[in-house]
């Protein structure tokens, strides 16, 4: 099974510029605002400052009356100005976090089919989900307060340095444990939040694999595995929380220890310059209470840093999505014919091993060509290749001189579609599920077509209602009816039908695929012996090819598949026949 990529750290923070960049208005009047209630807030301490000083010289209570309401403005312009800051921010966060959504989801479904089917579905699921909450938690909540901090942050150290730059050089030394602290938590926590991430992935596959498979599970006795392998997805992701607990519990005490140094720092050296008549007690004062407002932006910075790792974590697995490598640009030329090729086609799921060797085929348009063979003798594989969801390692498979897998997906499915034995229902009404929009007569015609006399109200909800097995692949025929391509491949379609339900549908698959080419993949080789030719797969390559009689007539593995399925099925009929219990 392949993983999904995890996006490196600069593809992320170009991700994130354009994101920013996307609502750069907003952004443009977040840091404005944010900038002049950060210049509001730098009012208090420096009138408080003056408050001391003036009380210090003498002076009236008239003076200190002015700065205290000057004091009290300062405070009241912050509060609106921070105000209407969280506001723009919060619903720049939202618009974001959909954006982000949107995209995921237009890459989702944008992938080709084969890597969709080979990549963990707990993993798509969890990255859809369970980061992008992450993430959007982040923008939403999270980096309204780093805006606001680090402005908040620079304009104190700005105006500590032009309060008195001696003081304010001490303050800036004393700050330096911080960054060494911070320095190392972000070098290490990246990774730490990585394998949080992938553990939460695992252990969400591993339930929705449980899940799907709750059947199969009690059928077998598979109770205790299944358990054993959800103690262990729980044991691994639990032993990566704690390790990126033990992280935060190092840190945060780190930082708290670390505030306290330069406020001392500037109190010691502070009160040495006052004895010695450099600086004002005011002045002292007033640095004092910077570096006290200091804290406040720092610690919610420092708290957020923790969620801003694990968020850029989880936006490393979202924007991971992207670097899976897009399908070749899809070509622009028509198909001459309907005449499908196969030439020289080799295939592998995994490098170096090859499924398919040198196999070539010419299907005629109007032809009913079945394939069949042993069970892993790439039967369905080849059904794939010429169906376009998979691209072949090397030679090449085309519909009228056209590669298949290089059409645009709506003319691929005009030209060939790959029905299956898995069909999926979507919890969406009957007509919703038909997939094609059409009159309700064209659509029951359809249902009807193949048998569903189950369909009724075409308004049904299949949510609500689920089908069962055979009525899901009655579905799924009903769909190839609507979307009327010259070509069908059939990968037993057919075998979770009883086989009155199966002869039915297949009857009706046959009036209506009259003149279109049909490739059947089977393992009921009735349908071989009606087909028009029918080749014979074995270890990923053809080994015969012919009409059935002449196959038999041949004596080769064809005929000993047919004398092996015939005799069985005589033989069953004749149990069926006998048996008191018939």
């Amino acid at each position: 099974m392949t993983s999904l990529p995890i996006a490196g750290q600069r593809t992320v923070g170009r991700a994130a510029l354009r994101l920013v960049g996307a609502d750069r208005r907003s952004v443009t009047k977040l840091l404005v605002l944010n900038a002049l209630a950060s210049l509001a807030a730098l009012g208090g301490p420096w009138l408080l400052g003056r408050i001391i000083d003036e009380v210090t010289a003498g002076h009236g209570a008239g003076a200190v009356d002015r700065l205290a309401i000057a004091v009290l403005a300062c405070a009241v312009a912050q509060t609106v100005l921070s105000r209407h800051a969280l506001a723009i921010a919060y619903r720049f966060g939202e618009r974001t976090a959909a954006r982000i959504r949107e995209g995921y989801l237009r890459r989702a479904l944008s992938l080709p089919a084969a890597v969709i089917e080979r990549v963990p579905a707990g993993d798509l699921t969890a990255r859809g989900t369970t980061d992008i909450d992450a993430v959007a938690a982040t923008l939403r909540d999270v980096l309204p307060t780093i805006f606001i901090g680090i402005i908040q942050i620079l304009f104190i150290v700005a105006a500590i340095l032009l309060l008195d730059p001696l003081l304010g050089l001490v303050g800036l030394v004393g700050l330096t444990g911080i960054w060494f602290v911070t320095r190392w938590y972000l070098r290490v926590a990246r990774d730490a939040y990585l394998a949080e991430g992938a553990a939460n992935s695992r252990l969400a596959e591993e339930l929705a694999a449980t899940t799907a498979g709750a059947r199969t599970v009690e059928a077998f006795g598979l109770a205790e595995r299944r358990l054993d392998a959800g103690h262990e997805a729980i044991g691994e992701t639990r032993r990566t929380r704690l390790a990126t607990l033990a992280l935060r519990s190092v840190f945060f005490p780190l930082v708290d220890a670390s505030y306290s140094v330069p406020t001392v720092s500037v109190l010691v050296v502070g009160g040495m310059l006052y004895i010695h008549g450099h600086v004002t007690l005011g002045t002292v004062s007033a640095a004092v209470l910077y570096l006290r407002q200091l804290i406040g932006p720092l610690d919610a910075l420092m708290i957020w840093i923790e969620n801003l790792q694990s968020s850029s974590a989880s936006f490393a697995r979202v924007e991971g999505i992207a670097e899976i490598p897009a399908p070749p640009p899809a070509t622009t030329a028509t198909p001459a014919d309907d005449q499908i090729e196969v030439r020289d086609v080799r295939y592998a799921y995994a490098e170096g091993r090859d499924v398919l060797h040198d196999v070539s085929l010419t299907v005629r348009p109007g032809q009913r060509l079945a394939i069949v063979g042993l069970s892993g003798a790439g039967k369905s594989t080849l059904g794939r290749l010429i169906a376009g969801v998979d691209r072949p390692s090397a030679g090449s498979v085309t519909v009228g001189g056209v590669p298949i897998a290089d059409l645009p997906p709506d003319e691929l499915r005009r030209q060939v579609v790959l029905v299956t034995q898995e069909h999926h229902v979507f919890r969406e009404t009957l007509r919703d599920n038909l997939m094609v929009p059409a009159p309700d007569d064209v659509l029951r015609s359809a249902l009807a077509t193949v048998g569903a006399d189950w369909a009724g109200d075409l308004d049904r909800d299949l949510g609500e209602h689920p089908l069962d097995g055979a009525q899901a692949q009655q579905l799924a025929l009903a769909r190839v009816v609507l979307a009327d391509p010259h070509t069908v491949i059939l990968d037993e379609a057919t075998a979770l039908l009883d086989p009155t339900a199966a002869r039915t549908a297949e009857r009706a698959l046959a009036a209506v695929l009259h003149e279109r080419t049909v490739l059947a993949i089977a393992h009921r080789l009735q349908t071989a012996h009606d087909a028009d030719a029918v080749a014979v797969m074995d270890d990923g390559r053809i080994i015969e090819l012919g009409t059935h009689d002449e196959l038999v007539a041949a004596g080769g593995p064809y005929a000993a598949l047919w004398n092996s399925w015939h005799g069985g099925s005589a033989l069953d009929d004749h149990r069926g026949r006998t048996s008191p219990r018939s």
